[in-house]
């Protein structure tokens, strides 16, 4: 059986990701903070799919804990055939404003965790030419994003990055993808601390449900499509950023994030 290592599953599209291919008899291993839940998710996928589910308590934050993650896989001699970088978190307010160490974090999480794991995982990938990468970035990528400057430019950075190594990798066994949801019912809005912004709460911005991100990512990754956006409003939001002037499309997020 293949082995799927999903980052950030103990909530959201990650959890979603994982029931997925827990449905496609992959065995996981599900990575996140939350120790009670991941075995509570994993005791139930082993039981609906009969697969075998290892839960691995860690906070993606610490600076070594990408080597630590890898080190321990390694022992275990488990091959990951499916990497899903999905951990992340945003953070609402005026730069002038905002705690430098919750964006510290919020760039090691999003970016730097985020390419030390690639760089691991591909290298075995590699050697066997065959691996599938999904890295969860964000409509966010588009766009600069007034009152949350930093997590745009971190989904700027996974955008870029990603689309640059799946280019790099054309002639291989081994593909890339960037999984690129809007607004999404999840947890993600309460820690970002927009919950109660327009962008969540208007009618003029579809809110999608993990499930379904989740639904259209597995699918875009298994057919190795490089860029993955979910959602008919998600799409034409994205092409707009394109052929919209600067100073409109930034006072239409500045609005959405108030």
């Amino acid at each position: 059986m293949k082995t799927a290592l999903i980052t950030g599953a103990s909530s959201g599209i990650g959890l979603e990701l994982a029931r997925l291919f827990a449905k496609s008899h992959y065995n996981l291993m599900l990575v996140a903070r939350r120790e009670e839940k991941l075995k509570e998710i994993g005791q139930e996928l082993e039981n609906d799919y009969g697969i075998t589910v290892n839960p691995i308590q860690m906070d993606l934050i610490e600076t070594d804990a990408p080597s630590r993650l890898y080190d321990r896989i390694k022992e275990q001699n488990a091959k990951i055939d499916v990497l899903i970088n999905n951990a992340g978190f945003g953070y609402h307010g005026a730069f002038k404003n905002t705690d430098w160490e919750t964006e510290r974090a919020m760039i090691q999480l999003n970016i730097t965790t985020l390419t030390d794991l690639t760089k691991r995982f591909l290298k075995d990938m590699l050697e066997r030419n065959h691996g599938k990468i999904l890295n969860v970035s964000s409509t966010a990528a588009f766009f600069a994003g007034p009152n949350m400057s930093v997590y745009y430019a971190t989904k700027a950075y996974v955008q870029s990055f990603t689309e640059a190594i799946a280019f790099e990798l054309r002639k291989t066994g081994v593909t890339v993808s960037a999984l690129c949801p809007g607004p999404t019912n999840t947890e993600f809005q309460e820690r970002a601390g927009v919950e109660n912004s327009a962008l969540f709460s208007s009618k003029t911005t579809p809110v999608m449900s993990a499930k379904e991100v989740a639904q259209i990512g597995y699918k875009g990754l298994m057919n190795e499509k490089t860029v993955i956006i979910p959602g008919f409003f998600n799409k034409i939001s994205v092409k707009s950023s394109g052929i919209t002037p600067g100073f409109i499309s930034n006072r239409i997020i500045e609005s959405l994030h108030k």
